[in-house]
Formats: structure tokens, sequence, C-alpha cells
């Protein structure tokens, strides 16, 4: 893959003054109340860009996107955006807690000639029209970059980290903590040898879009819509799998408006091709959940409401094979690709039609209360069961994409997220 430098826009710090405000989680994941406290925050929040507040006048020349527009050409003239004078390399370092251990996820921020998915470029995940609709509008009234795609690559002799680790030795460019205590820190990297260093590396990789598929579908589209050859590369983070920071994490399904829905009937449904123990509690639950999947087992935790926990283990691998039968061995193994098809279309009736429509599956990231929140939406009757998932395995998405195929939506979630606003990439002059 062909990478290079660039010169990012960046919140000016002598103007803004905590650059931390204006920065945003990814737009897919802001929901109305964290939009709501990024409004808040700060008056220059990229929030007002990425995901911006609709009204009920909003029409053809007024609308989230003319004002995206609009932020974006003020805050430049004005100064609240400005360019940095060197090209550079952007490393990105991002350091968590996870069920008490720190980690630290070191990435590289580059520009990356777009190429159509392939051997190069690998999808993991299915996308969806809505999305890309959305930032394509975004895209074509602003001709800007803001938010990253995330990819994944693999190098053993750890050449970029090497790199990232020298640059995080000096001053930050960036520095701040998120509502959820992750440590982001930006470094520019612009020494010609290590840029060189970079590039040469990249030149033979090929790469995996762990998240961010909506954003490069969309430049694909932009790119081929306008010709502009600035919009021919896509700005992008890059993270090398062999290192210790690269975590995945599951994403439960909460499934509801289904007509006479009954937990029991699902249930006894269950039973002719799983074998399904009720658990005391949900920390036996999720225990026997990870016990099976080191057993190389497919299972799943369900609720249904009234303390009633039980872990669903498929018993026989070769259903797949009629219920799938133009998918791999690889996609068919999948957790997500089993409850999709035996589960959620089999016996609940969501098929791929429905569940492209929304409306019946909720996608829940497995984020510190999210089981816990789960349970309290099925008890409250706002939803009707939880089915709680155990996360991909990072050579089950190797195996998947190596024979170019795509999971299931939101099958991953890949922690912590790639923030918004870090750096900005205009694509006019």
């Amino acid at each position: 893959m062909e990478v290079k430098p660039f010169k990012a826009f960046r919140f000016n710090e002598t103007v803004v003054g905590d650059v931390g405000g204006c920065i945003a989680p990814p737009y897919d994941v802001i929901d109305p109340a964290q939009q709501a406290r990024l409004y808040e925050k700060s008056e220059h929040n990229i929030v007002r860009i990425i995901k911006g507040r609709e009204t009920s006048s909003d029409n053809d020349s007024n609308n989230q996107y003319t004002r995206a527009a609009d932020y974006l050409d003020a805050w430049i003239k004005k100064g609240i955006l400005k360019q940095d004078s060197a090209e550079a390399i952007y490393a990105y370092v991002q350091d968590f807690q996870l069920a008490g251990t720190w980690f630290q996820r070191y990435s590289f921020i580059a520009l990356a000639k777009l190429e159509e998915f392939g051997r190069t470029v690998r999808g993991h995940e299915e996308t969806l029209s809505s999305p890309k609709i959305d930032r394509l509008n975004l895209k074509r009234a602003t001709a800007a970059q803001f938010g990253l795609v995330f990819c994944l690559y693999e190098d053993e002799q750890k050449i970029a980290e090497k790199i990232i680790e020298a640059a995080a030795a000096q001053d930050a460019l960036v520095d701040f903590v998120d509502e959820q205590g992750v440590r982001h820190r930006l470094f520019a990297i612009t020494g010609k040898d290590d840029i060189a260093a970079i590039a040469k590396m990249t030149t033979d990789k090929s790469c995996i879009i762990a998240d961010g598929h909506h954003r490069y579908e969309t430049a694909l589209a932009y790119y081929k819509e306008t010709a502009n050859p600035k919009a021919a590369y896509q700005m992008i983070a890059f993270a090398n799998t062999h290192q210790d920071g690269l975590v995945i994490l599951a994403t439960h399904r909460l499934v509801g408006n289904l007509e006479k829905f009954d937990i029991r009937k699902l249930l006894a449904g269950l039973k002719e091709n799983f074998e399904v123990t009720g658990m005391e509690s949900k920390q036996k639950m999720l225990a026997q959940m990870k016990a099976q999947q080191a057993s190389d087992k497919n299972a799943f935790g369900i609720y249904g409401g009234d303390d009633s926990f039980y872990v669903a283990v498929l018993k026989n691998k070769q259903l797949m094979d009629s219920a799938a039968p133009g998918k791999s061995a690889a996609w068919k193994s999948l957790d997500v690709s089993v409850l999709h098809k035996l589960i959620l279309e089999e016996l609940l009736g969501i098929d791929e039609k429905r569940l492209a429509a929304g409306g019946n599956v909720e996608y829940i990231k497995d984020t510190d209360n999210a089981i816990d929140e789960s349970i309290a939406r099925v008890d409250e009757r706002c939803k009707q069961a939880a089915f709680f998932m155990n996360p991909v395995k990072s050579r089950q998405l190797k195996m998947v994409t190596e024979v170019s195929e795509k999971m299931p939506q939101k099958s991953t979630y890949f922690y912590p997220k790639m923030y918004t606003g870090l750096t900005i990439r205009v694509m006019k002059d």
C-alpha cells in the first residue's frame, strides 16, 4: 500500500484553549445525549461538523451538511483550525485500561492511496447504504476528511512502533483523556528518514479495515464522482497486529418489536440444535460462554427477563452448511454468523432484509456497563431479549478476509475508538 505524509489541519491551542474539548468520538457512536454534551463542551467541538444537529426548518440550502461546511470555512479563516507547516506522519498513542489491566495501542496516521477492495485492502464487515449516503453528503459539502479509517497490517519487525516510541518521547501535539478514561496523544513524525522507513515498510503490505468501512467506501465513491486528485488519498490510522494493545471486544444484540415474542417458545426452539443451560447469574453465564469459546464451541448468552440467564451451545457445526451454503468454512464458524442464521433468521424471522431495515435488532458495544444496561432494558420491557457474544478472535478476522468475505455487520468492536478531530484533511485549495 502506498502511504505518504501530509500537512494536517489541527485545532489551534492558542485560540481554542483546551484542544481536547474540540475532539469527539467517531460520528457513528455518538448518541443524542453525547452529542449534547459535546456541543456544550466547546463551541468549536468537531461534533458540529461530523454529526451536527438537525432542525425542523432544514432544506436543501440550509441543513447539517451546509452548516458543517460553514463551520469548517469559518474555523479556518479565524485560525481556529490551522494547517501544520511541515508534512508529517502522525503518531497516535492510546493508553487505556480493561479489567484492571493497562494497555497501550500504537498507530500512525498517514495518507494512503485508495484502492478497490481486493488483495491490498480488505474489509471485514458488511455495510449499510444510509451511513454511506450520510458521509457522502458531508464530503460533498465540505471536500474534507475528518474521521479516521482504522486499518490493521502485519509487521513482525515493528518498524513503525520503534519510530512511534521515539516520537512519543517528545512533547505531544495533543494530550487529553476522554469520557471512558482513555488517554489520547498525538505526535508529529517529520524526519525524512523516519517517514521514508514507514513508507517503505507499507509498500508490500496489505491491510484489513478494522473500523471505518463506511468512510472508506464513501472515499472511493467521492473520488470516482469528483476525480479530484487529492481525493485519491484517504487519511488512515494504521495499527500493527503484532502488539498487545490491539483489543477486540464483543458487540451484543438486543431484540425487540417482534410480534408474539415468547422467551419460552424461543428456548424450546433452540433446544433442537443447541444445548441450552440455565445459569444462576450473569457472572456464571459469562464464564460459561468464555469456557465454551476456549473449547472451540459456538456459544451465546441469552437473557429473557426475570433473572433468567442461559447459555446456548451449538450441537452440530455442520448445520451451518445448509443455513449458509454459499459461505466459506471460516465465515460459517463465526459465532455471529451462527446467531444471525440459526437464531435471528430461522427462529425469530429476522432475515437480512429486516435486519438492514432496523427496528428489531440493536447493537450494543461491550463497554463497562453494556451488559447490565442490556439486562435492565429487557427487565423494563424496552427490549424482549438480549444475546451476549464472545469477541471475535483476530485469527478469525484474518481467515474471513483472506477468502474475500465479510462478516455480518457489527461483528467486531475494536477498543478504544479512534477519535475524530486530531487531524483534518482539506481537499480544496
